[in-house]
């Protein structure tokens, strides 16, 4: 789904069994449980929330296992750090879940290259208790030509696209996650996590980038104004997520996972202009939105070959944007819209090192109504939104400190 969200308002609109030597201080059978957890919650990654597009969707999901959302069973003093990269690539324009195929075959299409990398760092407080850092480095390319010379023939003869970029820190998070069940029961085959978090604004919110417009004479000329809300690296507002993940145990190597993520977003608007100037802007749209934003996904990790770390996952993953948010008002210029996407894995644990790839392709694509599109009293206003066909996410990550130690791999059976 497309995962970062253009306020900017387009003419095409309408306004992410080892020895007992090699067992840990605690039962096999908690050991177990927890280096499947890690295999599991790298290969469910939360995939940023992981945007795909103009809906302005931050890479960001559920903090306890970090962007990857490891569901690592962690002990007292244990520590785990882990950095995620992805990468998409947003051009087929939706409005509502039909997809405007002339725009790409009349190149138009506005076009969003997003990397990011997420780096986490979790600290287990006590064996059900633990806290984690997430700090996100983006770095967007956006090109388009209704933002500069435009679309039509007549305003841009020659059809030229140009490009605005953005890169730096965004919006850092802090979250507390508790396990439900207590991990240190052999007789467990999964658990439940549930997580609280806080959003700090650190991503700038109002980057400026350079937009060419042509004269009358043919001459051209740069303006200075924010880039599209897409590619901006912050939403401007504090907010605060709830998360819940799990595991469990189905058939033999087979364990189901499932985790889900809501970001509340209180604040309504912030302090940047989605035109650039206040001359001649809609009120409800005048300033870019805060919004709220969502992600869950269900699915089925198998050991194809525990003896050696490899297993294999397949699920499924929703993501997006809703029109309203659940506190605050939900003014201001935003795409809102959702992705559905089926999400295969494939993870490689070793020592203290797990290896993720996830690769969600989306199924279904939806640009709802914003609250602009829905104060139109006719109920024709509809805008558009970009999305993208895939995301790809590596992960790596490092477990050390407290009673984990070296050894063999366990045959997750």
């Amino acid at each position: 789904m497309k995962s970062t969200t253009n306020l900017s308002i387009n003419p095409g609109e309408t306004l992410s069994n080892p020895d007992k030597m090699h067992m840990m201080s605690f039962s096999f059978a908690k050991f177990k449980i927890l280096v499947l957890s890690i295999v599991l919650g790298a290969t469910i990654s939360t995939g940023s929330m992981y945007g795909q597009g103009c809906v302005a969707i931050r890479p960001m999901v559920c903090g306890a296992g970090g962007h990857t959302n490891q569901l690592g069973l962690l002990t007292k003093g244990e520590w785990q750090a882990s950095g995620t990269y992805q990468y998409f690539h947003s051009f087929r324009h939706f409005r509502g879940d039909i997809e405007e195929h002339e725009r790409i075959e009349n190149g138009t299409q506005v076009e969003n290259l997003s990397h990011s990398v997420d780096l986490s760092l979790t600290t287990a407080l006590t064996n059900r208790v633990s806290l984690t850092l997430n700090i996100p480095y983006l770095y967007y390319d956006r090109s388009s030509l209704y933002e500069h010379y435009g679309n039509s023939i007549n305003s841009n003869p020659d059809q030229l696209r140009f490009h605005t970029k953005s890169s730096g820190i965004g919006d850092t998070r802090i979250t507390g996650s508790y396990w439900l069940f207590n991990p240190e029961k052999e007789s467990l085959n999964g658990n439940i996590s549930a997580g609280l978090g806080l959003k700090i604004p650190t991503g700038n919110e109002n980057v400026q980038g350079d937009f060419h417009k042509l004269s009358d004479s043919g001459m051209d000329s740069i303006v200075t104004k924010p880039v599209d809300q897409s590619i901006q690296l912050g939403d401007g507002g504090w907010g605060f997520s709830v998360e819940v993940q799990g595991f469990w145990k189905l058939f033999n190597k087979g364990w189901g996972y499932f985790n889900g993520f809501y970001l509340f977003n209180p604040a309504s608007v912030n302090k940047t202009l989605t035109r650039g100037t206040l001359d001649g802007a809609n009120p409800i749209i005048a300033y870019h939105s805060v919004a709220d934003q969502f992600a869950a996904s269900l699915g089925l990790n198998y050991g194809i070959w525990p003896e050696a770390g490899l297993s294999i996952s397949l699920g499924g993953r929703i993501e997006g944007v809703p029109s309203h948010d659940v506190i605050g008002d939900s003014n201001g210029y935003r795409r809102p819209g959702y992705v559905v996407a089926m999400e295969p894995g494939l993870s490689y644990m070793y020592r203290h090192f797990n290896l993720n790839f996830n690769m969600p392709i989306a199924l279904y694509r939806n640009r709802t109504k914003s609250v602009y599109d829905l104060s139109d009293p006719t109920g024709n206003r509809h805008g558009d939104a970009a999305f993208a066909d895939v995301l790809y996410r590596v992960s790596l990550v490092y477990r050390f400190g407290g009673n984990f130690e070296q050894g063999s791999i366990p045959v997750l059976n």
